[in-house]
Parts: structure tokens; C-alpha cells; sequence
């Protein structure tokens, strides 16, 4: 294994990997363990940096909604995309200090300040949550020449394979950036502003091959209108659905790397906030709305809160640049 896959997978495990099975939970209470006698107001809003129907997308509802059944308080899914999701992450920075706002967060947190040229980093703001794991499948459509994502690997040394990215900073182009460490080859890329957006480019026959999370494309799967090669995760799904789909490190390519979500406050905000929206989370990790949520994505539990989550980034910066090539 090359070094710098090993550093990304330390990232992926640390902290508590879960297996790659369907979770289980015990429920909670709604309502009022949580807030205790604070509240942040009345009205919450959540900002999600990508545009509506892709994966963090997914999420951030996913996470509002539950949160607003253990709160009580209504919360507001915004999407303020563009800029491989550096558009939202700006904004959420001029909120400093305002406990009312929140943000369905991802890998791009980690990459954006490490290749492009923006104002902040995960430092800047307060990690409240990160909810669990999300791997990827080398995805193709039905009627694509590609059996195995080996077949993908030699086309693209042979040739020219156009793969489809959602932002440059987005977990499948990290992914495919990895493959083509590990296999000394190169794609030629098409950007795309979100993970539906990258679906109907391949959908659209626009694209060759893609790199989506599961909980975007089941539907598809289960149809038969697109066809999944590899997962790029350390071992085989448990889900029916992805049981049979190998692994790339059972065809050779020895890449597996998740992106977390998750959420944050703004920066600023003073510790009886933080201790609230902390307190929300874990409510919502054991309520029946959180066990869906992680298997309707087929995704792998792997709940931290507060200062746990801030030094898993800690790490996973580190690792990450490594993983890229960055010093």
C-alpha cells in the first residue's frame, strides 16, 4: 500500500469505524433534554453549501428535521451553492457568534482552504457533530463497455475516460485523484456544481464514469438505469442492495476513503450554545429519525460531538493533505 493511502485510511478509522452494516438504535424523547432552560431563539436556519437534491443536501434536511423534532424550534433549510461549496462556507463565516445558524457539513470543509485561495478552515467555526461515514461507488451507465473498475483503469491508460466531479474539492474528485496516484493514470474531468448534477451528466451519456455515495443513486441501482463497479470503502456493504458490488481494493485499486457529515455553528458562539447544539445532536443520534436517515443512505454510523469532532478534523486535515500531495 502506498504511504499516502495509508495516512487516508488511518483518517477514515479513526475514532471508531463502525462496520459497514445497517445501524441500530433505542430511540429518544422529543423535546426537552436538550434545551434545558436555554434556547437560542425561536427560529433556526440551515445553510446547506451545495445546491438542492445531492447528498449533503440529503443531509442538511435530514439533520434539520431531526433536530427540529428534539428542539421544538423550527428550522429553515437554505442551499446557497456555487464555488465547490465555498459560496456557503463564506457566508456562514460573517455569521460569526450567531447561535441560530447552522451548516450540513462535508469533506469540502477540509479540501476547500487546502486548494483554493478562501478566508477561512474548519477552525473558523464550531464543530458540533459529525454524524457518520459516506463511501462512494464507481458508477457507469447500463450500457457502458466498463464491467469492473478495472476496466475503467486500463481505459484511462490506454486512453481517455471523462469522469464526472462535483466541485473540485468534492469527495469523488478527491477519490478519483487518489485512483490516479495509485494507478499512475489520469481522467479527463467535467465539474459539476452538485451530485444530481453529476447523475444527469451520466445519465445524459455526457460522462464516461462518476463517483457517487449510494444514498444518491439507489433508486437508479435497484432500476438497473446506472450499474456500480466497485465501492471504494475498506470492505463490502452488509446492505442488500450493495452486497455484491466488490471492492476496488479487490480489483486492484487500493483506494478507500469516506467523507463524514456532519454539522457546525458559526465561530464565536459562547459555550452554553455550543452545549446545546451539542446536546441536540446526541438526542437526535438516538432517535428512530437518525437510524433512518443512515440507512436510507447506506451510509456507516460513526456519531462524535463537540471536541471529539474537532480533533477528528484535526487529524483528518492532516491526513488529507498528505493523502493530496499537500505539504
Amino acid at each position: 500500500m502506498h504511504a499516502k493511502k495509508t495516512l487516508l485510511l488511518t483518517s477514515v478509522a479513526i475514532l471508531g469505524t463502525a462496520t459497514l452494516a445497517a445501524c441500530s438504535s433505542t430511540g429518544g424523547d422529543a423535546g426537552a433534554e436538550a434545551a434545558g432552560d436555554y434556547s437560542p431563539g425561536e427560529r433556526i436556519t440551515m445553510t446547506v453549501p451545495f445546491s438542492a437534491g445531492g447528498g449533503s443536501d440529503l443531509a442538511g434536511r435530514a439533520t434539520a428535521s431531526g433536530l427540529e423534532d428534539v428542539t421544538g424550534t423550527t428550522i429553515t433549510v437554505e442551499n446557497r451553492d456555487g464555488g465547490s461549496g465555498a459560496v456557503g462556507y463564506s457566508h456562514f463565516m460573517g455569521l460569526e457568534g450567531d447561535p441560530t445558524q447552522l451548516l450540513a457539513t462535508e469533506t469540502a470543509l477540509m479540501a476547500l482552504p487546502l486548494v483554493q485561495d478562501v478566508k477561512f478552515d474548519y477552525n473558523t467555526f464550531t464543530p458540533i457533530m459529525k454524524m457518520g461515514d459516506d463511501y462512494t461507488l464507481v458508477t457507469v451507465a447500463p450500457d457502458s463497455p466498463f464491467e469492473t473498475c478495472t476496466d475503467v483503469v486500463e481505459a484511462a491508460r490506454d486512453g481517455r475516460v471523462v469522469a464526472a466531479v462535483s466541485g473540485t474539492t468534492s469527495l469523488d474528485s478527491i477519490v478519483f485523484s487518489l485512483i490516479e496516484d495509485d494507478q499512475d493514470i489520469e481522467f479527463d474531468r467535467v465539474p459539476y456544481e452538485s451530485g444530481s448534477e453529476v447523475l444527469a451528466g451520466l445519465m445524459g451519456g455526457h460522462v464516461d464514469v462518476a463517483s457517487l455515495n449510494p444514498g444518491e443513486i439507489a433508486g437508479q441501482l435497484e432500476s438497473g438505469d446506472l450499474k456500480a463497479l466497485c465501492a471504494l470503502a475498506p470492505e463490502r456493504y452488509e446492505y442488500e442492495l450493495l452486497a455484491d458490488i466488490p471492492t476496488g481494493q479487490e480489483q486492484g485499486i487500493d483506494v478507500a476513503f469516506a467523507q463524514f457529515r456532519g454539522y457546525i455553528a458559526p465561530g464565536g458562539i459562547d459555550d452554553e450554545a455550543k452545549e446545546y447544539w451539542v446536546e441536540a445532536g446526541r438526542e437526535f443520534a438516538d432517535s428512530e429519525a437518525f437510524t433512518e436517515y443512515i440507512e436510507a443512505n447506506y451510509m456507516q454510523a460513526a456519531p462524535l460531538y463537540g471536541d471529539e469532532f474537532t480533533a477528528y478534523l484535526d487529524e483528518y486535515n492532516e491526513n488529507l493533505k498528505k493523502g493530496l500531495g499537500i505539504e
